[in-house]
C-alpha cells in the first residue's frame, strides 16, 4: 500500500512542505522522522491484522500527524489537522475518514491518550525509536531542536531527568509493540539511569570542587583586603624608630652624662686645689656656677635614662576586661606564668584585643620619648647656656684679677 500512486502524491506532498517550509531548527520532527513513523505504523498495522481500509487511514494519519511544524511548532497537532484536512478535501475522501484521521492526529498529542486500536498503532509508531537500537542518536536531535526552537540550553542532568520521567510514565499499547520494543526501550531507560548517575556523580563531585575553590577564592579575596599585614608591618616599623629614637635619646644622654663627668673630675682636680689661695678670690663664682652647670646637667641627663617601671600587679578580671596590656613587661612582671599564661592566650584569641595592645604600647612609648626627649633637651640647654655663662665668667674673673693687680 506504501508504494500506490496515492501515497506516492501524499508523500511528494509532505517532502515538499519539509523542503519549503520547515525551519532549519527543526531537526527531529522533519521529513525523516515522518517516514520512520509511516514504516512504523504499517509494519505494526500488519502484524495487528487492521483491515486495508483502516491501514490506509492510518497511513494518511501518520503522514501528516507532524506536518504543523511547518506552520507552528507550538499547536502542530492542530495545523498539522489543518493541513490534512484541506489535502484530503481536495482529494474527495469522505468527512468520516478525514475526521478518523485527525482523531489519530490528536492521539499523538502529549501525554499520549488513543481511545482505538488506530489511534494506539499511531501513537506507538510516533514513539517507535525508544525501543529502537538508534535511541540515543535520535534523542540527541530531539534535545538540540528543543533547545534551539524554544531558546533554552538544558543542562545534561535536566535532559537525563527529563527523558527518566518520560520512560517511567510511557508504555507501548500495542502487544507487537510492546513485545517487540519493550525489551529495547527497558535497555535504553537503564541505560539513561546510569548516565543520569554518573554523570548527577561527576556534578556533585563539580560542584563541590566549585564550591571549594569559591571558598577559597573568597578567603584568599577576604584575607586580600584584611589589611593584617599592613597593621602588622605598620607596628613593626613604627615600633622598630620608636625604640631607634629611644636608642638615639639614651646615646645622647650618654655623651652629655660622660662630657658632664669629664669636667666635673678636671675642674675638682685643676681649679678646686687654687681657690683656697686669697689671690684666686675671683674664680670663686664662675667656678662654683660652672660646677653647678655640669652637675644639672648630668642629674638631667640621668633623669632621662631613668626607667620607670609600673606596678604589675593586675587579676585575671582585668585581663578577660581588656584593661592591662600584656605585651609590656611592666604590666606582667608579678604576675604569676599560669595568669600570665591564660592572659596571652586571650590576646592571640581576640584580633581586636591584640591590636589595641599594640596600640597602647605604641602610644605609651611615645609618651615616655616624649618625656624623654624634653628631659634630653633642657640637659642641652642647661650645659650649652651654663658653659657659655661659664666661660664669660671666667673670663670677667681674669680681667677683674688683672685690673686689681695693676691697681697695687
Amino acid at each position: 500500500m506504501l508504494e500506490n500512486d496515492f501515497f506516492i502524491e501524499v508523500k511528494s506532498f509532505i517532502s515538499g512542505l519539509y523542503k519549503d517550509k520547515l525551519a532549519v531548527q527543526v531537526v527531529f520532527h522533519n521529513i525523516d522522522h515522518t517516514m520512520q513513523v509511516v514504516e512504523a505504523a504499517n509494519e505494526i498495522a500488519i502484524a495487528e491484522n487492521i483491515s486495508e481500509s483502516d491501514i490506509e487511514i492510518l497511513l494518511i494519519a501518520a503522514w501528516f500527524h507532524d506536518v504543523g511544524f511547518v506552520v507552528d511548532y507550538k499547536n502542530h497537532e492542530e495545523e498539522s489537522k489543518k493541513i490534512a484536512t484541506e489535502y484530503l478535501i481536495e482529494k474527495g475522501f469522505s468527512k468520516e475518514i478525514i475526521a478518523k484521521v485527525c482523531s489519530c492526529i490528536d492521539a499523538t498529542k502529549m501525554p499520549q491518550a488513543p481511545k482505538n486500536i488506530l489511534e494506539k498503532i499511531l501513537c506507538d509508531a510516533d514513539l517507535f525509536h525508544l525501543g529502537s537500537d538508534n535511541f540515543s542518536k535520535r534523542t540527541s536531535l530531539l534535545r538540540s531542536e528543543r533547545e534551539e526552537l524554544y531558546n533554552k540550553q538544558m543542562t545534561d542532568v535536566e535532559w537525563l531527568e527529563d527523558n527518566q520521567q518520560f520512560f517511567a510514565s510511557h508504555k507501548y499499547f500495542t502487544d507487537y509493540a510492546y513485545q517487540k520494543l519493550n525489551e529495547q526501550k527497558t535497555a535504553n531507560w537503564l541505560k539513561i539511569q546510569k548516565d543520569l548517575q554518573k554523570i548527577s556523580l561527576k556534578k556533585e563531585e563539580q560542584d563541590l570542587k566549585d564550591k571549594l575553590r569559591l571558598e577559597e577564592v573568597n578567603r584568599k579575596k577576604i584575607k586580600d583586603n584584611r589589611p593584617d599585614r599592613g597593621i602588622e608591618t605598620m607596628y613593626r616599623v613604627t615600633l622598630k624608630n620608636h625604640l631607634k629614637l629611644s636608642d638615639i635619646a639614651d646615646t645622647k644622654a650618654n655623651i652629655l652624662l660622660s662630657v658632664s663627668a669629664i669636667i666635673l673630675s678636671i675642674a675638682l682636680s685643676t681649679l678646686f686645689p687654687k681657690l683656697d689661695k686669697p689671690d684666686n678670690y675671683y674664680l670663686i663664682y664662675p667656678t662654683l656656677f660652672f660646677l653647678l652647670t655640669t652637675l644639672t646637667t648630668m642629674i638631667f641627663s640621668i633623669l632621662s635614662t631613668r626607667p620607670n617601671v609600673t606596678s604589675g600587679k593586675f587579676t585575671k578580671e582585668d585581663v578577660k576586661n581588656k584593661k592591662v596590656n600584656l605585651l609590656f613587661f611592666g604590666n606582667f612582671h608579678k604576675m604569676t606564668f599560669n595568669d600570665f599564661e591564660e592572659g596571652m592566650l586571650d590576646v592571640m584569641d581576640d584580633r581586636d584585643y591584640l591590636y589595641k595592645s599594640l596600640m597602647k604600647d605604641l602610644y605609651f612609648l611615645g609618651l615616655v620619648l616624649d618625656k624623654k626627649y624634653k628631659i634630653l633637651r633642657t640637659a642641652y640647654t642647661i650645659f650649652m647656656i651654663g658653659i657659655i655663662i661659664s666661660v664669660v665668667s671666667f673670663v670677667i674673673a681674669f680681667l677683674l684679677m688683672q685690673k686689681s693687680g695693676a691697681i697695687v
